[in-house]
């Protein structure tokens, strides 16, 4: 009988262990974020659902996104936008910090969700594309036809990731029922006199204290449990680095402030990892002389994403790339409680300005060389084979031939 109790005892003893719930389980309610599958991590959408298919799933809460512009700033302009424009239609809070653009100038600029009737249209003819497509898939190079797809058109569930107008602003009344801090450096140089913190450029302290002060005052860092924080913050900086800045990285191959970038970076990561944040940084990568610069500010972020226009360059007018206007790169992505970056396996990435929308997506060059091509575009695609290509094949290229 005292055994039995005792075997009841250990059943009852197994059945009631109760696994501990983690920050992911009790954060899944947040609008506008979903929980990893992999990592378990907290994601949010980068406003466009091709490039967080491109990052694995989103961007993760606590991480920093950095954007290397283009050469003109356009494309990376419209990522800047498109990550702010997702945080409205969400509910999350903003915060928008700028030396170039006032914040206000920014927000109005923001391009308008599509509504369930736009999106199911565009799904239409997203649709009739595929059928063209399948019909000349016979003149699609055959490492192609095996590859994932992208999700690039807009079919994913409304509650996670959106499509938006850029054709349009978006409504002062949807802009209204968001909360928004702005940061814009003229004002705050006027208002106060110049002071460094921690050897660091001015700009860049006082950019840090408001951060700083936002995140603790509205409670995204979590440390009074009497709030129970249910929303994201969103950060968004632009043009960092920049001579508006008052960086001289830019200018100099050896400026006098080296380390007041990464310093910056370091510390705003220091902030972002406990807090319910998430952040955009575009910057101006092709200025900056210094590589050695850059490869630490690299380093010092979690996700790098650089922008290649065809704008200016020979590849405008080359008909090989006809259909698309620049090219993705994948720097950099986060291993984030894993051993492995959760990225898809695409590598050949390039992006297009529809008249609505801006999609990224896998980069067809034509397979066939006909005699309407010219000899340079013909060393082109063979410069771009070169780019392009990876494993033991891009070993190969070169002077010297591998012998196995």
């Amino acid at each position: 009988m005292a055994a039995a109790a005792g075997g009841a005892a250990r059943g009852r003893g197994a059945t009631s262990f109760q696994r501990k719930a983690v920050a992911g389980s009790r954060l899944a309610g947040v609008a506008g974020t979903r929980p990893s599958v992999r990592h378990g991590q907290l994601l949010l959408s980068s406003g466009l659902p091709s490039l967080d298919c491109v990052l694995g799933g989103g961007i993760a809460v606590g991480t920093l996104l950095l954007i290397e512009e283009d050469k003109y700033g356009l494309y990376s302009n419209l990522l800047f936008k498109y990550f702010l424009a997702e945080g409205v239609v969400c509910g999350h809070d903003l915060f928008v910090a700028s030396a170039k653009e006032h914040p206000n100038n920014i927000l109005k600029e923001l391009p308008a969700p599509l509504l369930d009737e736009q999106r199911n249209e565009l799904g239409k003819e997203a649709t009739a594309v595929k059928s063209e497509d399948f019909q000349d898939s016979m003149k699609i190079a055959w490492r192609y036809q095996n590859l994932p797809k992208m999700e690039a058109n807009p079919t994913t569930s409304p509650k996670f990731g959106h499509y938006y107008d850029i054709s349009k602003t978006m409504s002062p009344e949807l802009l209204r029922t968001i909360k928004w801090h702005s940061f814009y450096l003229p004002e705050e140089l006027s208002l106060q006199p110049t002071v460094k913190t921690c050897n660091m450029n001015s700009a860049y302290g006082r950019l840090l204290l408001s951060i700083q002060r936002i995140i603790y005052q509205e409670g995204f860092d979590g440390s009074d449990p009497q709030k129970k924080q249910k929303n994201i913050l969103r950060i968004g900086i632009q043009s960092l680095g920049s001579l508006l800045w008052g960086d001289d990285i830019c200018c100099s191959d050896t400026p006098e402030d080296i380390h007041s970038l990464t310093k910056f970076l370091y510390v705003l990561r220091g902030l972002l990892r406990k807090s319910l944040s998430a952040c955009i940084i575009t910057i101006p990568a092709h200025l900056i002389e210094n590589k050695a610069i850059m490869e630490r500010v690299t380093n010092l972020s979690d996700t790098v994403v650089a922008l290649e226009s065809f704008i200016g360059s020979e590849r405008e007018t080359n008909p090989l790339y006809k259909d698309y206007h620049g090219l993705v790169h994948v720097r950099q992505i986060p291993r984030l409680n894993s051993l492995i970056c959760d990225v898809s396996d695409m590598k050949d990435l390039a992006f297009r300005l529809k008249r609505k929308l801006f999609t990224i997506e896998q980069l067809h060059l034509p397979p066939d060389l006909s005699d309407t091509v010219s000899r340079a575009s013909k060393q082109e695609l063979a410069g771009s084979a070169k780019l392009l290509s990876s494993g033991c094949g891009a070993m190969a290229i070169g002077k010297k031939h591998l012998d196995f």
